[in-house]
């Protein structure tokens, strides 16, 4: 059973209470323009639901008299004219941006542009300050220029790949209807043509698998059922008549019998419709008009954002004072070179590049699981996801209908009613709808091979949208048998008889109340009736409804769109890793709440479920507090899927959405991370961040994972550089003001965060702790602050240790000794920071009960080895290092284990405190 409470939902680290943001601001405004969107919206559906109104009850000459329209079609005149008018047939869509413009769009990074910025002034101090005769060497800009390139790059290419990708999904195959038009002859002529050519007015022909191209009024149907899901979330289809007895209203006009909607399609039987509205004027394209320009801000593109303006407020204090402190000390050309460093060793330089590895490879592995990644940011999101807002059809369900009971009227399972019912479907002439298929499914080959030999069909009555059922006559055994099949209440009206333990008895009022609830349990538990009756017929050919009279009922036969065999573990899996899984769905609340029920989802405590309507006349603060606690949101509208989604962002979760339907894409935009599927319509595609080719919630567990796992690689690296580029600036402060001279060579202080950056490189490819991957992560500004003012100082108390030891042991305390002191810090600086890497990757003792994986192991182990050697080498010395006494590698070793051994225990107490580590 799921536990909705509030507790279970609140993400790890500061919780905010129901309604309050951590952005309180940010929020309120963009709950504002949520309201000011839906209120657009809904006034434009309004105007929209006036005008098919009249189109749904005006008579057909009237309304074809009205669209300048008639039965023989438009002539090519008015075509032309109406494409002139209203032009193509097409909605409002997000086009993808030209190569050009994502590549410049890579830039838009924080940690890019102040790198771009550093070396400008980089450049400028290299020209300004150049030696007469060498010239400027530019060897820190060209250096900056291939971080820059290199992480834009690899962002930009992984991003243009997977839009590719994306569209590649789109069908290549132009989409077409029939309509009817007059030629020059002035004859009706019906033909295919392009959906995109379609203009109010024209005469369409729609048959089986047809998508319908424009807003419609039928004219003439003959069982003509349409999938309207996409739009209404409902997973069974909807009969269509060319006549509507109810009145329609913005709020009901879906459900009108004599409309159709773009989008929508055809199950089964045909029909003929009149265009009334087309592209932008339909119902869908009023949608798709509220969906496009740019979308709201991730919880990662604030995260990132909140971490860059912390550690730009670091740079703001620190390097003016390494500046100052140098230049009233020293020189001051000197002390601008090393302020410029300073504030280069400071910036996580290769952030962008990480991150952009992290996510790449992600999305490699994703694709692997059948999961296209359209916006690399969101796999972080993913990980982060503690929420998950699902529809029902199709995801939690098989997207099929199955008859999940053929019952006596008792309610008892009747292998009878079954072989009846299964009789009824075989032997109808008409197309077949999903609720007959689902018949002959479950009655299987066996029994269909019987019905095959024990009848013969003499004559059928076929259903229609006034009887709302339909009969065949067979031949077979000692006499004719009529076989009805429809609505409960349409056969019963036909019925004067019950069957009782094979004997007919009579329908009386008494037993005609047991059938009532015996169909009304059956439609709470959100199924569809229809019922099934019998009466001997006779010798002849020619039956009409009229012979429709004193039957006898069967039973019911009852249908359902089954839950997935993997939703309920899928459902639990999401759970037992801290993401609560919450049901929008615009299916009813008879249907929803029995498919949550049998796939875990609690529907029954008070709270735990609420329709449109009743999240209709709750302001912004009393939906916050209902979210929390609901896990079922049913009959809703797509503007309301968008509002839950935005109100439990606004609570301070990580909301993920999945959805496939028109009805799906303002939710899918508005959420942390929309995902979709390769075969929803293309606005939804379009919305989504993350594209499942396979619809399974089973699929998300391993997305999940994958995201957590990028996720803690990209915050290792973030911890790690911030907390030692702080302890070594806090170091340099020192230094600066105690020294006679500068403590580290400009260049040297760049080539040693080049090597550093280098080995993190191995990053992308490191293991994260399972403790981890058990619940969701999220950026943490003030945790991250909290850890580089707890780690940093450590790295700068054996710094300070480093400069008494080449201060005072190996008397390096004149400028004349700079280069020594100088490279005693180097090594002891740069293996530190490696070292470093090793103990905040877990939370656990390293190489004991955590081992970094063997990249990570390999390039560290590098960089240390590279720490050594260059004091030694010609290049090193070439940069104005110089080599070292053995006597300092012994007191280095001892530094080193200190290091570490405070390093851990002081882990174990930041653990204790704050109850996590990264």
């Amino acid at each position: 059973m799921q536990n909705t409470s509030p507790r279970t939902l609140t993400p790890p680290g500061p919780s905010n209470p129901p309604g309050q943001s951590r952005t309180p601001a940010k929020n309120r405004r963009a709950l504002a323009k949520s309201a000011r969107q839906n209120a657009r919206l809904n006034a434009k559906l309004a105007e929209r639901a006036e005008s098919m109104a009249v189109a749904a009850v005006k008579p057909p000459e009237q309304l074809l008299e009205r669209l300048g329209s008639g039965m023989r079609g438009l002539d090519q005149l008015k075509v032309q004219v109406r494409q002139e008018r209203y032009g193509r047939n097409e909605v409002n869509h997000d086009r993808p941006e030209p190569a050009w413009l994502q590549l410049l769009s890579a830039f838009n990074n924080p940690f890019v542009l102040i790198l771009c910025f550093l070396a400008v002034v980089m450049a400028l101090t290299d020209i300004v300050f150049a030696d007469p005769e060498e010239g400027p060497s530019f060897k820190g800009v060209v250096t900056l220029g291939v971080m820059v390139l290199v992480s834009v790059g690899m962002r930009f290419w992984q991003e243009y790949r997977s839009g590719k990708a994306a569209q590649a999904l789109q069908s290549m195959v132009q989409t077409t209807t029939a309509v009817t038009r007059q030629n020059d002859f002035g004859d009706p002529v019906t033909r295919e043509i392009p959906i995109e050519d379609v203009v109010p007015g024209d005469i369409v022909e729609l048959a089986a698998g047809d998508m319908i191209p424009a807003d419609v009024r039928f004219l003439r149907t003959k069982d003509l059922q349409i999938n309207e899901g996409m739009l209404t979330g409902e997973s069974l289809p909807n009969e269509k008549s060319p006549v509507t007895a109810q009145e329609i209203t913005a709020s009901n006009l879906l459900s009108a019998d004599s409309l159709g909607f773009m989008g929508t399609s055809v199950i089964s039987g045909s029909g003929t419709a009149v265009v009334v509205h087309t592209g932008s004027e339909t119902y869908f394209g009023a949608m798709s008009a509220q969906l496009a320009g740019k979308r709201p801000e991730t919880s990662f593109d604030q995260g990132v954002k909140k971490v860059s303006f912390l550690l730009v407020k670091f740079m703001l204090v620190m390097v003016p004072l390494v500046f100052l402190i140098n230049g009233l000390t020293k020189d001051w050309t000197s002390a601008f070179l090393f302020g410029l460093v300073t504030a280069v060793g400071l910036t996580p330089e290769m952030l962008p590049m990480i991150v952009t590895a992290n996510l790449a490879r992600g999305a490699v592995k994703m694709s692997k699981h059948q999961v296209i990644v359209k916006r690399l940011n969101a796999i972080q999101n993913l990980g982060a996801m503690d929420v998950l807002c699902t529809d029902k059809t199709g995801t939690l369900t098989e997207d099929r209908i199955v008859l999940e009971r053929h019952l006596d009227v008792h309610g008892t399972s009747s292998l009878r009613v079954l072989r009846m019912a299964a009789a009824n479907a075989r032997f109808q002439t008409g197309l077949r709808n999903l609720l007959d298929r689902a018949v002959l499914d479950a009655a299987g080959p066996e029994i269909l091979a019987e019905m095959d030999g024990a009848y013969r069909l003499i004559d059928e009555v076929p259903f229609d949208f006034s009887r709302r059922r339909m009969t065949v006559v067979l031949e077979g055994g000692t006499a004719p048998l009529m076989i009805t099949k429809g609505a409960v209440e349409e056969v019963l009206d036909v019925c004067s008889s019950v069957l009782v333990k094979g004997h007919p008895h009579p329908l009386t009022p008494d037993r005609r109340a047991e059938l009532a609830e015996l169909v009304a349990a059956q439609n709470a538990e959100g199924m569809r009736v229809l019922a099934l009756a019998t009466a001997p017929g006779s010798h002849r050919e020619d039956y009409s409804v009229a012979d429709e009279k004193e039957m006898t009922l069967l039973g019911f036969l009852s249908f359902l769109d089954p839950p997935k065999a993997s939703a309920a573990s899928a459902i639990e899996a999401l759970r037992r890793h801290g993401t609560a899984v919450k049901v929008i769905t615009g299916d009813n609340e008879l249907v929803a709440r029995t498919v949550c029920r049998q796939v875990g989802i609690e529907t029954d405590a008070p709270g735990s479920l609420l329709t449109g309507s009743e999240i209709e006349a709750l302001d912004d603060a009393q939906l916050a507090e209902a979210v929390e606690g609901t896990a079922v949101f049913a009959k809703v509208n797509p503007m309301q899927k968008a509002r839950i989604v935005e109100q439990l962002q606004a609570n301070g979760h990580t909301v993920g959405f999945m959805g496939d339907g028109i009805n799906d894409a303002a939710a899918l935009r508005a959420a942390d991370v929309g995902i979709s599927v390769d075969t929803a319509v293309d606005i939804a595609r379009e919305s989504a961040d993350i594209i499942l080719l396979q619809k399974d919630l089973m699929v998300l567990e391993a997305g999940i994972q994958e995201g957590r796992r990028t996720f803690g690689n990209i915050i290792k690296y973030i911890k790690m550089t911030a907390s030692s580029n702080f302890g070594n600036m806090f170091s340099v402060l020192v230094a600066s003001a105690l020294l006679p001279f500068i403590p580290m060579i400009p260049v040297v202080v760049l080539l040693q965060n080049l090597v550093y950056d280098l080995s993190m490189l191995s990053l992308p490819w490191d293991k994260v702790d399972k403790e981890y991957l058990a619940k969701p992560q999220k950026w943490e500004t003030k945790g991250l602050a909290r850890f580089m003012v707890t780690i940093g100082p450590i790295s700068s108390v054996f710094d300070l240790s480093t400069f008494a030891l080449m201060w005072f042991v190996f008397g390096a305390n004149s400028p004349d000794q700079a280069a020594l002191f100088q490279s005693g810090w180097f090594i002891e600086s740069l293996i530190s920071q490696t070292l470093i890497v090793h103990m905040i990757r877990t939370g656990k003792i390293p190489f004991v009960q955590s081992r970094a994986s063997w990249p990570v192991l390999l390039l560290t182990g590098a960089a240390c080895v590279f720490a050594l050697v260059l004091p030694f080498s010609g290049f090193g010395q070439s940069l104005g290092l110089v080599a070292l006494p053995w006597t300092y590698f012994p007191w280095l070793i001892g530094t080193l284990a200190a290091y570490c051994l405070l390093t851990q225990g002081i882990k174990v107490l930041f653990i204790r405190r704050y109850g996590r580590w990264l």
